[in-house]
């Protein structure tokens, strides 16, 4: 979900010259749709094997959403977490556990694979996600880049995973139906997950959660009814930088205008100049 950020500037950049980190951002952060997903339990695995230097755990899965929020985290940004020295100079630092999730003592030895603890929200966290920061002698790194990478970026470089992990900057996390328009923290919470719904519902909306959204990107809609022509369009130009963004469709249901039963059809598209980055198609029932 987001990158290292490159740039010493107060702007933010990560390492292919994206926009997918923020400012000050000294990790890699591995996200998870929403919080049912989370509350089911997604493991955090050790990176390799290492000695536990020092764990963190009890600070409460609360999604931070304003300024207020964050002061009640401050000198505990990293919520529940741990570090492990992995040996020849380098160490990991694992952000964001789940409360009560952390399996590792202080002293214990791990191997590669080791079930260190749950995907979490604890800290200074605005999504569920596991943050990995990785340091070389006490100065942090960006795994995608190595070590002695060059200034800037869009250079060479040498990374320090085991296997390839491609660099993705846009892309979709979830989208799904509602009967009323929703909003990033309510699909952060895992609402509206439903395919069905009552022929009486106030609406049928069709919802897109993306990452990495850009100036200039065109995403486009269409919802069609059981057996009929589209009934309603969207097509639109986003004009701002978003690194998490949600989008929809949708119609109004009325006594003189009744949504059609049966099965609707909805797509959405995000094209990037002549490239398509999204591209989906899902279904919802009302009955």
């Amino acid at each position: 979900m987001h990158y290292v950020d490159i740039d010493p500037s107060p702007a933010e950049r990560d390492f292919a010259c994206g926009r997918q980190t923020y400012d000050g951002h000294d990790g890699t952060d591995f996200a998870i749709a929403n919080e049912k997903i989370m509350a089911a339990g997604v493991a955090v695995v050790s990176i390799a094997a290492g000695q536990v230097l020092r764990t963190r755990d009890g600070v409460p899965d609360v999604r931070i959403a304003s300024d207020a929020d964050r002061q009640t985290v401050a000198g505990e940004e990293c919520g529940n977490g741990l570090v492990i020295d992995h040996g020849l100079g380098f160490e990991a630092q694992y952000c964001h556990l789940r409360r009560g999730s952390v399996q590792v003592k202080p002293g214990a030895a791990v191997v590669k694979g080791a079930v260190l603890g749950l995907v979490g929200e604890s800290g200074l966290a605005g999504f569920p996600h596991v943050h990995l920061t990785l340091r070389y002698r006490g100065k942090p790194i960006d795994p995608f880049v190595g070590l002695n990478a060059p200034p800037g970026c869009g250079g060479s470089r040498l990374a320090v995973w085991d296997q390839p992990l491609a660099y993705v900057p846009t892309g979709l996390v979830q989208a799904g139906f509602s009967t009323q328009a929703p909003s990033l923290g309510e699909v952060l919470a895992g609402r509206y997950q439903e395919t069905t719904f009552p022929a009486s519902s106030p609406a049928l909306i069709f919802w897109v959660h993306a990452f990495g959204v850009l100036p200039g990107d065109i995403e486009s809609f269409t919802m069609t009814p059981p057996g009929g022509q589209p009934a309603i369009q969207k097509n639109q130009a986003l004009t701002a930088a978003m690194r998490s963004w949600v989008s929809f469709i949708g119609k109004k249901n009325s006594l003189d205008k009744p949504l059609a039963t049966g099965a609707w059809q909805a797509h959405y598209s995000l094209t990037r100049g002549q490239q398509v980055i999204i591209d989906i198609q899902r279904e919802a029932r009302l009955q």
